[in-house]
């Protein structure tokens, strides 16, 4: 019986953890001003040069946009706007842009 307990309390965790991780929407909404210019007011853009950010997965996200600022992915207009970014505003974006 202990060691069932235990492991459901494990499984609680480990799932709490994963929503501790994530970025904050609301922050990434405010830091999503800039991106609207590309990609729309509500990430989905009407230029097909540039993706559509509402509902993509937020570790995709994530991976994305780490890669243009390290500059593993370049571009000449994303890789820019992605360098300045802290890891807290690349997971607050990757959040909400994920929620929509």
């Amino acid at each position: 019986m202990k060691k069932a307990t235990s492991v459901v309390i494990a499984g609680v965790l480990l799932g709490m953890s994963g929503s501790a991780l994530a970025g904050d929407a609301e922050a990434g909404k405010t830091k999503s001003a800039t991106c609207a210019g590309c990609h729309g007011v509500a990430g989905v853009s009407s230029n097909p040069m540039w993706p559509n950010l509402a509902g993509q997965k937020e570790g995709y996200l994530v991976k994305q946009i780490k890669a243009f600022r390290e500059g593993i992915r370049t571009d000449p207009l994303m890789s820019p706007m992605a360098k300045p970014l802290s890891d807290d505003d690349i997971d607050n974006l990757a959040a909400y842009f994920s929620s929509l």
